[in-house]
């Protein structure tokens, strides 16, 4: 059985209502977090992961999973902006800022061609970060602040979307999509195959991002942990890590995957960070009970207006 979520949210969501039977899952971290929290997840045996020594230790020990008891490192993305460069270079637009989405003297020029995550977390995020706040800013004045600047905005993008954008963006219905880093890797590479008369691009925001680091994870319920931890290390082993990120566009935690990369992804900015970068992104972590409420009323709140 093999399953796909559009976000942590709604994985959470389901396992919550009782989905079961998973041997191994790939969360992000505030997912790990929540998962470790609710008991869900089986300590590891790392006797069987011999490979765990090529994941870059900065990428170990995280907030989410102290010690690493439940969690070993599979990839990175960024949550940033994608966008056809031939429109975008044609209004005159900026590629490397939040206001892009967030701003109506810059919305007016793409009134429905603009898409952003379906992800209450992820749109926040974006609205704090280019308010000048933490992601995981938790004042509720600040909260506020976010909830009124998408408002503000919502009226000229054409959808919530954290599944199709990919496409929309790729056969250029839409001109400016917020997104995950592999995403834009894909619609680059299907708008180029395609032979598009465009090309897709892709900037971290200078105001930051969210950093997502997946982990894989064994979940209680399956029933071959024994075969999960055996793909866990056949993962970590340098070449078979290195194709994920030729594949996907992923950023790649692996250090012995680095050698087989290949150079035109490893020398990209929007998937492996300069440090300068790497200072601004931040990981989304979990929250409490009540936070959560407040924060799904908020969202409620966005949808319906």
């Amino acid at each position: 059985m093999q399953d796909y979520y559009s976000d942590n949210e709604e994985m959470l969501a389901k396992l919550a209502a009782g989905a079961s039977g998973y041997d191994l899952i790939v969360p992000t971290g505030n997912a790990v977090e929540s998962l470790i929290k609710s008991q869900q997840l089986r300590p590891l045996d790392t006797q069987m992961l011999p490979n765990l020594k090529n994941v870059d230790p900065a990428y170990l020990d995280a907030f989410f999973d102290p010690g690493n008891r439940y969690s070993v490192p599979y990839a990175f993305t960024i949550t940033l902006l994608g966008y056809n460069a031939q429109k975008m270079r044609e209004l005159g637009l900026p590629t490397d800022t939040w206001a892009v989405i967030f701003e109506p003297k810059y919305l007016a020029k793409l009134k429905g061609r603009v898409t952003v995550l379906d992800s209450q977390r992820e749109l926040m995020a974006a609205a704090l970060k280019y308010l000048g706040y933490s992601v995981n800013d938790t004042d509720e004045a600040h909260w506020r602040r976010a909830r009124d600047l998408i408002l503000r905005a919502k009226p000229y993008w054409a959808a919530f979307n954290a599944s199709s954008y990919i496409k929309e963006l790729t056969v250029g219905n839409i001109w400016l999509a917020h997104g995950y880093s592999s995403d834009m890797f894909q619609a680059q590479q299907d708008a180029l195959h395609a032979g598009h008369p465009f090309t897709i691009g892709y900037a971290t925001p200078r105001e930051g991002a969210v950093l997502a680091l997946d982990s894989m994870v064994l979940h209680k319920t399956g029933s071959r942990p024994d075969l999960a931890l055996r793909f866990v290390n056949f993962m970590l082993e340098g070449r078979n890590s290195a194709e994920l990120t030729n594949l996907i566009g992923s950023g790649n935690p692996n250090r012995a995957a680095l050698p087989f990369i290949e150079p035109a992804i490893a020398a990209n900015r929007a998937i492996f960070p300069t440090p300068d970068i790497q200072r601004r992104l931040e990981m989304l972590k979990d929250m409490g009970r009540t936070q959560r409420r407040v924060l799904s009323r908020m969202w409620t709140e966005i949808k319906v207006r």
